[in-house]
């Protein structure tokens, strides 16, 4: 009577095991190398091969180490683990959840190589075994568990410097989930992309390949609604730009040799050509005949912002500004994005000031602020039309365009502490130039203090001083 009551403690315990065991652990979701997150595989899976059938044996193992795995006791839940895993793989994915913290403990108590690379091996092995057993499941498919596996094979390999399978494994979960790719897959994918671009040259154009991949899921989450998405794809696309920007695979003259030709044989290929156009954009690679090339050509087919950017900077580059000026119109209008309305809209004022063209330069600069209004260079320039105007032949009241050109360098520096510094030297290089007391007294129009306004094209009141 005993062991038949024993037995059916045992099934009851196992069945309300199996059920809480079909959860992953919140171990597993919290991990530091990746955080489950729950997608649905982008294809449709191959069937896979039934699962196992288990045993009250095999119930009894998964309720043991199950139970002892979740309180940390990895001693205890290793033998049945063991058994679990090799008397019925298919029965329950706890044994890959709780399996993967379990060899992670055994493998940081390996005291020699050998068992160390035995466990490592068992490990890797494992991720195999979900494929096969659980790949098609809808929460964590095969792309999500091979970007597992390649985290862990960067944090656990040994003498593997370039860890090539971890590359390749991080390159299907990401072409896999696209969007829902854990961020700690994109970021160590570029990273190993990096580390193979130095080791090899010739992995040049796969790592630009690599780069405009992850760059791409990355510009779409940080556009995405989700706040969390948004600072956490921002931050790791600003990282990755960094270390793409070092790596020197953006070097001008590298990229020109590698797209001088595609470009030629892609001139009909609008997708092609705007991704070349943009890419050189962010690599500030926009004075390469390459990327003018391109931009041309893209405009032609399907109008863009970058596309009529690009051919605004080859325009500036050929002195022709009056059609810089309308690309950069046309780029204002066929984008969206606020912060690139104003920087076309500034470039439009510099070279209205580059025509002498004063009141159309401010004009596009206002503009520019109205769309990043903490920006201060439209203000800076706005300011330096001032000071070169000569709107006076008085020569003391044409001294008061300083006071209205000190007035928005002054404005600049409130909105835009970077540009404190050159706002403070144009201060001091005009302040010197106001109309002196002595001057002020013969001028009972420009009394300290007052309120003046500034006449001819500035037409903008000011404080005498």
């Amino acid at each position: 009577m005993k062991t038949r009551n024993v037995v059916v403690l045992l099934v009851s315990l196992v069945v309300f095991t199996n059920c809480f065991a079909q959860k992953e652990s919140k171990k597993d979701k919290k991990d530091k190398n990746a955080t489950e997150t729950a997608v649905a595989p982008e294809a449709p899976q191959t069937p896979q091969p039934p699962v196992v059938t288990d045993t009250p044996e095999c119930q009894v193992n998964i309720s043991l180490f199950n139970e002892s795995a979740k309180n940390k006791q990895f001693a205890d839940a290793l033998a049945p683990w063991n058994a679990a895993y090799e008397q019925c793989p298919g029965a329950n994915k706890a044994i890959y959840s709780r399996g993967r913290d379990i060899l992670h403990w055994e493998l940081a108590q390996a005291k020699d190589a050998a068992t160390y690379d035995k466990v490592f091996k068992k490990l890797m092995g494992m991720y195999d075994n979900r494929i096969k057993y659980f790949g098609d499941d809808e929460k964590y498919p095969t792309p999500w568990i091979l970007g597992l596996k390649g985290l862990d094979y960067i944090v656990y390999v040994k003498n593997d410097e370039l860890k090539k399978p971890a590359y390749e494994w991080l390159e299907k979960s990401i072409d896999g989930l696209k969007e829902k790719t854990e961020y700690e897959v994109m970021r160590n994918f570029i990273v190993l992309s990096n580390g193979l671009y130095k080791a090899d040259p010739n992995h040049a154009e796969k790592y630009i390949a690599d780069y405009l991949k992850v760059n791409a899921i990355l510009e779409t989450l940080a556009a995405g609604t989700d706040p969390k998405d948004v600072e956490i794809a921002s931050q790791l696309k600003a990282g990755l730009d960094g270390l793409f920007v070092q790596s020197g695979v953006a070097d001008c003259k590298t990229l020109d040799n590698l797209y001088k030709d595609k470009v030629q044989q892609n001139l009909s290929n609008a997708d092609f050509l705007a991704n070349v156009v943009g890419f050189y954009k962010r690599i500030r690679c926009t004075e390469s005949d390459v990327y003018f090339t391109a931009a041309v050509a893209a405009h032609k087919i399907q109008p863009t912002a970058e596309s009529a950017n690009a051919c605004a900077e080859m325009s500036v580059k050929k002195n022709e500004y009056t059609k810089a000026i309308a690309f950069y119109e046309e780029a204002t209008r066929l984008t969206s994005n606020k912060l690139d309305k104003a920087d076309y809209q500034y470039k439009i004022a510099q070279l209205y000031s580059n025509l002498d063209s004063y009141s159309r330069a401010r004009e596009a600069a206002r503009n520019s602020l109205e769309y990043n209004p903490n920006n201060g260079k439209p203000y800076i320039l706005i300011g330096k039309l001032y000071a070169g105007s000569s709107i006076y032949d008085d020569p003391v009241l044409r001294k008061t365009v300083y006071w209205a050109a000190v007035d928005k360098f002054s404005r600049a520096k409130q909105v835009d502490a970077s540009c404190a510094d050159e706002a403070n030297d144009l201060i001091r290089r005009y302040s010197p130039h106001f109309p002196t007391k002595e001057e002020m007294f013969f001028k009972p129009e420009i009394k300290a203090g007052s309120s003046f306004f500034v006449g001819g094209w500035i037409g903008e009141s000011t404080t005498c001083r």
